[in-house]
């Protein structure tokens, strides 16, 4: 009798940590406020500021287009090529020097520097070597699109891209195909480039909180990184189903020995 009390307390036990919490799996939950009001971002995003690999796209635009051919090059890779080889094709990639080269105007050191500072250092270069003041130059530099890595336990591991200028952690894993249930939410790695080097910032996708953090928008070449819950690990399922049958296999092969040793 004994031994069959220790076989229940045993898959009791197991029953109860096997399945992964609902709360585990819920984004942005409201863990301290009394209310469901979502917190705002007080602070403005700091303006993004170049790194090395960044590739860059700069058109300039003049009264006379035809002056400025040269300076905005496109077509150069396949015509059947993706937007994202068009954009590495086409774009300025910020060399291991914080360099990049345009066409008859030489190389720009960008390193750390702002879309918008880039912008006037490119204007008064062109004012310097190729055009005046009466030429209506207006230049753009943007990134080539959001370019990052998701690796771990999420759907879709590798490079991805977004075309916009901003998005959030969440943008960029739902970019990803989403977190599996077997994905821990609650310490998502993000490894992020700086001039300096390298640094590892953790969040909680499960915390509204998270919408206060100063890496809650991703930075082009961050690798995301999710790792798996302790339940994959240990193989007794994620849900009530695989639990169930992850359970019952184990009643079969402790009753079966239990039944083996009374018979001896």
């Amino acid at each position: 009798m004994i031994r069959y009390l220790l076989a229940i307390c045993f898959l009791g036990l197991v029953i109860c940590t096997s399945c992964v919490p609902q709360k585990d799996i819920i984004y942005l939950q409201d863990k301290g406020n009394t209310n469901d009001t979502i917190p705002s971002v007080v602070e403005q995003q700091k303006p993004y500021r170049v790194q090395i690999n960044d590739i860059l796209n700069i058109r300039i635009k003049v009264l006379d287009q035809d002056n400025a051919t040269i300076f905005n090059p496109t077509g150069e890779g396949s015509l059947e090529a993706s937007s994202q080889e068009r954009a590495y094709f086409d774009g300025f990639t910020v060399d291991l020097r914080g360099n990049i080269r345009i066409p008859q105007l030489g190389d720009f050191d960008v390193l750390n520097l702002t879309l918008e500072e880039i912008e006037v250092l490119v204007n008064n270069r062109l004012l310097e070597k190729e055009f005046n003041e009466f030429a209506q130059i207006f230049v753009t530099v943007k990134l080539a699109g959001l370019r990052y890595t998701t690796l771990g336990e999420i759907n879709n591991t590798g490079s991805q891209v977004i075309f916009q200028e901003r998005a959030t952690i969440l943008e960029a894993i739902a970019n990803a195909g989403d977190i599996p249930i077997e994905g821990n939410r609650k310490e998502v790695r993000i490894l992020r480039q700086y001039p300096h080097g390298q640094e590892i910032h953790r969040l909680d996708l499960t915390n509204i909180d998270v919408m206060k953090s100063p890496y809650y928008y991703i930075q082009p070449n961050d690798v995301i990184i999710v790792d798996p819950l302790v339940q994959k690990s240990l193989g007794t399922g994620t849900n009530g189903l695989q639990t169930f049958t992850a359970i019952l296999g184990v009643v079969t092969v402790v009753t079966s020995t239990i039944l083996l040793i009374d018979r001896l």
